[in-house]
């Protein structure tokens, strides 16, 4: 192994020297170089600004993934597939996997049956909250986590580094000013000659331009922060949409769940309940009461000829509406939506309050009210 000796001594020398000046420093016996106010406040806003991504991060980590097992085995995951250079696959959430588990129940029961046929509409509800679920967490990971992270293992380790290089060269700084000072004090009572004085003054001039130097380099990156700032502004803003549009797409889900689920009850509960099943898992909002006795009718067939019988009442309301979020149509009775456009709307007659009649140009159908800004 092939080492120089010497330089390996002068760093070992350099290192004690500096353990010397911060105890000295610390016990008040050794003055200490201070840095300018600006200095001091950038360094303080980067720690603050340090600690809390780091809280926020954890803290969003935790709440998108509570199981601290399973959020270690994903981080691992992560890791692994990150060194390989390959794309993490995306993992199934525990509402899909309880929505496949109602599933398997249903046919293991007997789709046929009011329980089985209860199970896969709720089964199938379920796989698309857990989809919409899998696309929150992949969106606010992407969007939200990832630049925090990158903030934290990326920029912040080479500020860290550039401010312990800072407090090496003002405890050099310091050094040599002791130096100097004990040089003089030696010169003025004749036991020091003054080329050791001269010596001392040029290692300090050395020591103050890396000082300044470094100080620059350090105060140039802290000033970044606000960079950084603006940064997280723009990725907090895309994690809110991004809950938004999950929720207000669990609430859609949630309300056509609630309305097959009423549809199901009153076929159970209507005459001849030993052939009643639950309908396929569609939209119903253009239902206007319970679904004929004993009779199962097809939704697509039934969404078209109540499409039909809603277009022939009368139109209340017409005005024009903007679009939050993207949609795409369950079934040829809805009409798919995109974010930002604008789009004329208006109900009718008994029509279900959680829904309205869209239309763009040609195009007509139901549109969830949750995902329109109504305009005046």
């Amino acid at each position: 192994m092939d080492f120089n000796v010497k330089k390996l001594a002068s760093d070992a020398g350099v290192f004690f020297t500096r353990a010397v000046q911060f105890t000295e420093e610390k016990l008040g016996q050794a003055e200490k170089t201070e840095l300018d106010a600006h200095l001091e406040n950038l360094i303080s806003r980067g720690d603050c600004t340090k600690n809390w991504t780091e809280k926020i991060l954890r803290q969003t980590e935790v709440m998108l993934q509570p199981n601290p097992i399973d959020h270690t085995g994903a981080r691992i995951e992560e890791f692994i597939y990150d060194k390989l250079d390959k794309k993490l696959p995306s993992r199934t959430t525990n509402t899909e996997l309880l929505g496949q588990f109602m599933l398997d129940a249903a046919a293991e029961f007997g789709p046929e049956t009011p329980y089985g046929s209860t199970l896969i509409t709720v089964g199938e509800y379920q796989k698309r909250l857990g989809g919409a679920e899998r696309e929150f967490l992949h969106t606010s990971a992407t969007t939200f986590l990832t630049p925090l992270r990158n903030f934290l293992e990326g920029d912040w380790r080479t500020i860290s580094k550039e401010r312990r290089l800072l407090e090496n060269r003002r405890l050099d700084l310091d050094i040599c000013k002791a130096r100097l000072k004990k040089a003089k004090q030696a010169e003025a009572k004749a036991a020091l000659l003054s080329e050791e004085v001269d010596k001392a003054e040029h290692e300090l001039r050395v020591a103050q331009t890396e000082f300044d130097r470094q100080a620059e380099v350090t105060r140039l990156l802290l000033e970044g922060i606000s960079s950084t700032h603006l940064n997280h502004l723009r990725c907090l803003q895309d994690f809110a949409e991004a809950q938004a549009t999950y929720h207000a797409q669990c609430h859609h889900y949630m309300q056509d769940l609630q309305r097959e689920l009423n549809k199901c009850a009153n076929s159970i509960g209507a005459p001849n309940t030993s052939t009643a099943v639950c309908p396929s898992p569609v939209s119903s909002a253009f239902l206007t009461g319970p679904a004929s006795p004993g009779a199962v009718v097809s939704s697509t067939s039934s969404s078209r000829m109540l499409t039909a019988e809603q277009m022939q009442l009368p139109v209340t309301g017409a005005r024009k509406a903007k679009v939050l979020y993207d949609y795409d149509a369950h079934d040829s009775s809805e009409l798919s939506l995109l974010a930002d456009e604008l789009i004329t709307v208006y109900t009718v007659p008994g029509m279900d309050p959680d829904w309205l009649i869209g239309e763009r140009g040609n195009d007509k159908g139901k549109v969830p009210v949750t995902y329109l800004e109504l305009l005046s």
